[in-house]
């Protein structure tokens, strides 16, 4: 769907440049917005591995392990069942802690494995919500690819932007873990 939506707005955008007469600054624009979104990717991933390589080494010495310890009693909490598998709590505290550094990327396969776990342990489908809302809002210490996004842009201090993520991203969770709660009540 997403695909015949742009195909509609660079068809639009063509039809309209010819109209108006300026099909070729259309032509420059594109030209000059594939150069810089080549180089907004290149320095994006760069970050990316960056980070997903400390992630790896926090895994590897096991960091993550001692993070999974500190966030055992919140992952007790907020996954009753499928805290008590270690496979699963273990999948939990590394998308967690993937987020909290802001690696979306590095938080997917993680993320992949708890939900895996919780469906074999939760058939009712509440902890899989809950996850869902928590990688969806993720509370960002470290807004690593946010941070790489305005440094691309030419921003002078690419982490000025650290209270307003934090304020936004734990009132996001905040209010997805709320209306999850009322909506799994109403359910019942």
């Amino acid at each position: 769907m997403m695909a015949w939506i742009w195909t509609g707005f660079i068809l639009i955008a063509i039809v309209f440049g010819v109209i108006s007469g300026s099909a070729s600054a259309l032509s420059d624009a594109a030209i000059e917005g594939a150069a810089a979104a080549v180089r907004l990717c290149i320095s994006t991933g760069g970050m990316i591995c960056l980070w997903s390589g400390v992630m790896e080494l926090m895994r590897r010495c096991g960091l993550a392990s001692k993070l999974a310890g500190l966030l055992s009693p919140i992952l007790k909490f907020l996954f009753p069942n499928a805290s008590r598998d270690e496979n699963t709590r273990q999948s939990l505290a590394e998308n967690m802690s993937a987020n909290l550094l802001g690696l979306g990327n590095a938080a997917t396969p993680a993320g992949i494995e708890a939900a895996q776990g919780i469906l074999r342990l939760d058939r009712e489908g509440r902890e899989l919500s809950r996850l869902v809302v928590l990688n969806t809002a993720s509370i960002q210490l470290i807004p690593t690819t946010i941070a790489a996004i305005r440094a691309a842009a030419g921003a002078e201090h690419a982490f000025d932007i650290l209270p307003a993520v934090w304020t936004s991203s734990i009132v996001s969770v905040c209010v997805g873990l709320l209306a999850e709660f009322i909506l799994a009540r109403r359910r019942k």
